[in-house]
């Protein structure tokens, strides 16, 4: 009986943690799949909704000359007003690879993407999310990716939905 009591007080001791963990995770995940979602559906308010008020924006990428360049934005207003605008072709960022840690209130998340307008292939990299756990939930703060149009690795399943 002593071994069973010392069991369920550990599982209590362990299993409540693990489960926020879990719901936390699950958070970030449908923050960023409601940013991906609201840019398909030009929705400028869902967009908006997954990004904290202080935002800062970033892009690694090679120029022409094959330098490497870093844009910065200081501003997440443009991007809004361009993922929210129709248009004939939808946007379609297709992740994979999702890696989310935590600690605390602050919270970052890395993935693969490719690109996609309409059905056509634009540009593959990594996504770089930091987050904050705000009273409305997690919220991007800092969104940072890598853009390049070869080496990309798509997995099949991805690339077989935009085939024409």
């Amino acid at each position: 009986m002593r071994n069973v009591m010392i069991a369920l007080i550990l599982w209590l001791m362990i299993v409540p943690p693990l489960a926020k963990a879990q719901s936390d995770e699950a958070q970030i995940k449908a923050e960023i799949e409601k940013l991906f979602i609201g840019m398909k559906a030009a929705d400028s308010t869902a967009v908006r909704s997954a990004f904290h008020d202080q935002v800062t924006l970033a892009t690694v990428y090679r120029d022409k000359e094959n330098a490497v360049k870093l844009r910065r934005e200081s501003s997440v207003n443009d991007f809004i007003r361009s993922v929210g605008t129709q248009r004939a072709d939808v946007l379609n960022e297709e992740i994979w690879g999702l890696i989310i840690q935590r600690d605390g209130d602050f919270a970052q998340a890395w993935c693969d993407y490719a690109f996609y307008v309409g059905k056509k292939f634009s540009h593959c990299g990594v996504d770089a999310f930091q987050f904050i756990k705000t009273n409305a939930g997690w919220k991007i703060f800092h969104l940072a990716d890598t853009r390049r149009v070869a080496d990309c690795v798509i997995p099949d399943g991805i690339q077989a939905k935009y085939k024409n």
